[in-house]
């Protein structure tokens, strides 16, 4: 059996260092050294397929966010493919890195993430989306439970929107997307509280946030093995937008089944057109027609 070559040996093939040098210019260097630090202090990752290092590098770089993983604005995860009988590196942005690439883009005036502590949350608005909060000091935040987190977003134009999930909530959707969190071991097992903040943000900046070409790259690119294209091996059949859509539609639904009163339904009735879909629109004739009788 061939002796599997090194990451500073595969990085010295011409092709691999031309293509290094076309992407970052200048930046080679530091790259290099960053990529050969990466992988040296992991075993995994010296064991994994070398293209799929490079291309999660690569796309960490083109998005200049640091592969230092202590800073967590762009992870480079080995993943163990059993059915080929081989490691990949996964690459996984951090909240942290979203945060990054929305204040780079010159459109958000604020950009937020916390985590909610018991007692804090007041209410939600299930027509506007409106969260209404009322903060514990610090100290008092240190030692109570954490419920949930939240995500919050100004745009320079002055819209704003905010997106909360329970800490039940982002556990399920880790079981679902995560092939590590299902197996018990990985970045929401090691660190929920960053992955779960990194979850709230992506899907509010994916729903409404403005999609400059660097956050739409670091949204497809998440959790994807990247050789001569994206791959998800992590369980990833829905799109970040396909899941903020399916909240927002859980929402409206709620409201309609709330509604006591045909002009407290008819609250709603500009969020069933913006919508478009058919389960809504029947949920709401039906619910009219209920407060007729």
């Amino acid at each position: 059996m061939a002796q599997e070559l090194s990451i500073i040996q595969y990085i010295n093939n011409d092709t691999v260092k031309k293509n290094i040098e076309a992407v970052l210019g200048e930046r080679t260097p530091q790259f290099i050294t960053s990529v050969v630090s990466l992988v040296n202090s992991s075993e995994a990752l010296k064991a994994a397929d070398k293209k799929s290092v490079m291309g999660a590098c690569l796309t960490a770089a083109a998005l200049n966010l640091p592969i230092n993983q202590n800073l967590g604005f762009a992870f480079i995860i080995p993943y163990k493919n059993n059915k080929e009988g081989i490691t990949v590196a996964q690459f996984q942005m951090g909240y942290k890195g979203f945060i990054q690439l929305a204040m780079r883009s010159g459109q958000f005036k604020t950009i937020n993430v916390s985590d909610v502590k018991k007692g804090e949350l007041k209410g939600i608005n299930r027509l506007s989306g409106e969260i209404d909060f009322a903060w514990l000091p610090d100290l008092d935040r240190e030692k109570a439970e954490t419920i949930g987190f939240v995500a919050y977003i100004r745009l320079t134009n002055g819209f704003e929107k905010s997106l909360y999930m329970t800490a039940e909530e982002l556990k399920q959707h880790g079981i679902k997307f995560s092939q590590s969190m299902k197996r018990g071991y990985g970045l929401w097992k090691d660190d929920f509280d960053a992955m779960a903040k990194k979850t709230v943000i992506k899907l509010l900046l994916s729903k409404y946030a403005p999609m400059d070409s660097d956050m739409a790259k670091a949204q497809e690119a998440d959790q994807a093995i990247i050789k001569d294209s994206y791959r998800y091996v992590d369980n990833l059949p829905e799109s970040s937008e396909t899941i903020a859509n399916g909240k927002e539609k859980a929402r409206i639904l709620k409201f309609i089944e709330e509604a006591k009163t045909d002009k407290e339904l008819e609250e709603c009735y500009p969020a069933v057109q913006d919508a478009n879909d058919e389960e809504i629109k029947k949920a709401f004739a039906d619910k009219k027609k209920g407060l007729k009788k």
